[in-house]
C-alpha cells in the first residue's frame, strides 16, 4: 500500500507547491486549473486559477497531493491540529536540509536536535500552515 498526503489550500496551493518542489527536487505528475474543468466559466473570478489537483513525487515511495477549496462552493478552510507530514530522511544532512527548506518563514516548535529516543528530530508550522515533522534515526532511517 502507497500513503499519498492530500493537502487543500485556500488558494495557496500553487505557491506551496512551488516551495516543496524546491525543496524536494522532481518534476510535477499533474498540475491542474479549475479552468481545465468544464464549467469553469460558472466559477467566480478569483477561484478559476485555483489549483485543481497536484501532485508532487517527494520520495521514491510518496507523492505528496493537493488541491485549492472553492469559497463559492461552500468549501471553507480549516486548521487541522492533528495532521502532520512526517518524513524519515536517510541522513543527518538531509534532515537539516529538509528542516531549513520547509521551516523558512513558518513556525518553528522544535529545532532540530538529538532527542532522549536517540533520534535527530524536529517539527514546524510551514508558511502555509501545513505541519511536519523530521525524524533521522541513525539506526532505522525508516521508522515510523
Amino acid at each position: 500500500m502507497q500513503v499519498n498526503p492530500y493537502l487543500n489550500f485556500d488558494g495557496t496551493a500553487e505557491a506551496a507547491f512551488e516551495l516543496y518542489k524546491a525543496v524536494f527536487g522532481g518534476e510535477y505528475l499533474a498540475k491542474t486549473k479549475m479552468t481545465d474543468a468544464p464549467e469553469s466559466d460558472t466559477l467566480p473570478e478569483d477561484e478559476r486559477n485555483r489549483i485543481m489537483h497536484i501532485s508532487l513525487p517527494i520520495s521514491e515511495n510518496t507523492i505528496l497531493m493537493a488541491s485549492d477549496i472553492l469559497p463559492s462552493m461552500g468549501q471553507q478552510p480549516t486548521a487541522d491540529s492533528n495532521c502532520y507530514i512526517s518524513l524519515h530522511p536517510t541522513s543527518r544532512e538531509e534532515a537539516d536540509r529538509l528542516f531549513e527548506g520547509l521551516s523558512r518563514e513558518g513556525v518553528i516548535e522544535m529545532p532540530m536536535a538529538d532527542q532522549f529516543w536517540g533520534d535527530y528530530f524536529g517539527s514546524f508550522v510551514d508558511r502555509y500552515g501545513v505541519k511536519w515533522m523530521i525524524n533521522y534515526n541513525p539506526q532505522n532511517s525508516q521508522k515510523g
